[in-house]
């Protein structure tokens, strides 16, 4: 490299003497340098992306065009340890596993954020001579070598993956955040963001929820090329381009605007290349490895889930808790679940419990047919808050492991057609778990955490325009409907949104059970301004003020703050969702806080009222109380959490039930 590095340092030591040179000015010198050491080497400097926030250089190696790694480079008399306790460094280097920074003169490599090696060509003297480094050369020929030699090791792991596609997933948010905050983003990402605002989640637009939607959408990026990755088959190797078709059918919505940000369009977006990225992290990941940690080869306890967690706690643990994303425990689940079958079963009459496959008539207003009729299942599920799906994959157990231990194989199919896929629902407000839960039941169904012994009789193929009811949206807010402005591809958008509200106001769920996010810091809104600057009640502000009388008084605590934690306005919820229905059991695990705290009197005044029976059990754990068990050992809490929980099943009789 001798000629060339020589070469690269006359053209900056002549531009450094004219006295005109800015950092941009040495950009094409640098990119000669880094491309003569082989000619499978392309660094690429796109304007438009480094105004977004990327760095300033894409090493790829052709013709595949994998990237090898990332530099950014900053003018001559820039102190680059300055640079390095900047944001943007600390950014760069959490992202970015293969990554250069230097001045032009000085270069320093990382590998996974960490310093590898270091090498100086030369030093700016007066007038712009340069003074060289005593064996400066080779330590950065050496450097650049290695750096565009490094190549990444298989992925085997659901860790390792996580923390991977967490980094790259960090980077595309931040483009995103930084293109809006800089008024750089284009039209297609402005259009999504309004749609989504418009159908989804209100508020949206807002400046101050810039980061939410770039959350939204770089989860809906990495986790749709995660599903389309595992379901990749064949010698073909795993690209973007056609990866939407990979996606699971059981997702229409998923898989429609996964067309549509990844497609033939992203390429003039700022954040492309890690996309691209992204896509070469999957192709370099061991599938077979990872899948059977998911329990393609073996069963385990929710080892999606635990997947999932992995990835949060390494994209954005505040997030997790802002949200209050906590896996719960397969005992519990299996408890709340056998309950709910149960009680449908003593209480109801319905003989097969959970797996029951009587139908309804249920009449609905038409202004130009007139009244019709729509026939439903009678027991409807839902899980308003179902994260990745592990209380509705227990109800889908539950129920196929009947089958199985009566031999009806034969009758599967038929049955999941008919009386299951069109009872179960769930709602989910973050993407990630959203589509993990697709993904998971989509396998479950397909009988994949089967043994290879019954995967054959047991596997239910999706077909035509069947797909899993878990649906996009937040269950406690009312989003008024503007679906009629979406056209074109968007509309997918407004399809989700429509179904979502339908299951919200107008089936007969039955059934609502799950474990709801909890969070004394609500990131769910009980008041909002109005347009003319006036503060009005949301939604489910409306239907919290229930709990802050007893007797018809006001509660008159001096800060009641703890009746807007999230787990009481999903409670508050789903017994308005049950009274709308007239009928049905609430089956929660949920912090115990409202069990005896004063706060909670009208709360639980309200609940005695609408409900006929309440079946409550307290499982402690709160380590702020310090409770010890009967046997004096430490009270430990189900979850990896502080507060204790309780498991409440209340149940409201058909006396007065709509149908």
């Amino acid at each position: 490299m001798a000629e060339p590095i020589k070469q690269y340092l006359n053209s900056i030591e002549r531009e450094l003497m004219d006295g005109k040179a800015t950092e941009h000015t040495h950009r094409p010198a640098l990119k000669t340098l880094l491309e003569s050491i082989s000619p499978k080497i392309r660094a690429t400097n796109e304007p438009k992306r480094i105004e977004c926030g990327s760095p300033d250089f894409v090493i790829q190696r052709l013709p595949d065009k994998f990237t090898l790694g990332y530099l950014e480079a900053k003018d001559v008399d820039v102190s680059l340890d300055e640079v390095e306790r900047s944001e943007q460094l600390k950014r760069y280097l959490r992202s970015l596993p293969n990554f250069i920074l230097t001045d032009y003169l000085e270069f320093r490599w990382y590998i996974e954020g960490k310093p590898r090696s270091s090498g100086r060509l030369a030093r700016p003297g007066k007038g712009g001579k340069l003074i060289p480094d005593k064996h400066g050369e080779e330590s950065v020929a050496a450097i650049l070598h290695e750096f565009l030699a490094h190549q990444p090791v298989d992925i085997t792991s659901p860790e390792a993956l996580a923390r991977r596609m967490a980094s790259q997933t960090h980077m595309i948010r931040d483009i995103i955040v930084n293109a809006f905050e800089n008024d750089k983003a284009s039209t297609g990402l402005k259009d999504l963001r309004k749609a989504f605002a418009e159908v989804l989640i209100p508020d949206l637009e807002k400046t101050e929820n810039t980061a939410q939607f770039a959350d939204m959408y770089s989860q809906t990026i990495a986790y749709g090329l995660f599903a389309a990755r595992c379901n990749h088959e064949g010698p073909e190797k795993f690209q973007r381009l056609g990866a939407a078709s990979e996606i699971p059918k059981t997702n229409p919505f998923l898989r429609k605007l996964f067309d549509i940000i990844t497609g033939a369009d992203l390429e003039g977006e700022p954040y492309a290349g890690f996309v691209d990225d992204l896509v070469q992290t999957l192709a370099f990941t061991d599938m077979e490895s990872i899948l059977e940690h998911f329990g393609r080869r073996t069963k385990q306890e929710d080892p999606v889930v635990h997947f999932y967690e992995t990835f949060l706690a390494a994209y954005d643990p505040r997030l997790r808790e802002s949200r209050g994303v906590y896996y719960t425990p397969e005992p519990v689940v299996s408890y709340i679940v056998r309950s709910v079958d149960h009680l449908l079963k003593t209480r109801f009459g319905f003989k097969d419990g959970l797996a029951d496959q009587s139908m309804m008539s249920m009449a609905r207003d038409d202004e130009e047919v007139g009244k019709i009729e729509e026939h439903w299942p009678r027991v409807l599920i839902l899980d308003p808050a179902c994260g990745t799906g592990t209380f509705l994959y227990a109800v889908v157990d539950h129920i196929r492991n009947q089958f199985i231990e009566s031999g009806n194989a034969g009758m599967w199919s038929g049955f999941v057609r008919t009386h299951l896929l069109p009872r179960l629902f769930g709602f989910e407000l973050l993407m990630a778990p959203y589509a993990v839960a697709h993904f998971k039941l989509g396998m479950q169904l397909a009988a994949q955490d089967l043994d290879d012994s019954l995967r054959k009789k047991w596997a239910y193929d999706f077909s035509g325009n069947e797909r899993l009811q878990v649906f996009l949206t937040n269950t406690i807010e009312e989003v008024e409907q503007k679906a009629g402005l979406l056209y074109g591809p968007l509309r997918v958008i407004a399809d989700e949104a429509e179904a979502a509200s339908k299951a919200k106001t107008q089936l007969p769920i039955m059934v609502i059970m799950g474990n709801p996010p909890y969070s004394g810091h609500s990131a769910n809104a009980s008041w909002r301004m109005n347009a003319e600057g006036k503060k009005t009640p949301t939604f489910i502000g409306r239907l919290m003020q229930d709990y802050y009388f007893v007797d018809g008084k006001p509660l008159g605590e001096k800060n009641p703050k703890w009746l807007q934690d999230d787990y009481v306005k999903f409670l508050r919820w789903a017994q308005w969702r049950i009274e709308k229905t007239g009928a049905g059991i609430l089956a929660f695990i949920t912090n115990h806080g409202y069990l005896d705290n004063p706060t909670f009197r009208g709360m639980r005044q309200n609940l005695m009222k609408t409900f006929d029976n309440i079946y409550l059990i307290d499982l402690h754990g709160n380590a702020k109380k310090k409770e010890k068990c009967p046997d004096g050992s430490k009270d430990e809490n189900v979850f990896d959490i502080q507060q204790g929980v309780a498991i409440a099943i209340m149940v409201k009789d058909r006396k007065g039930a709509r149908t």
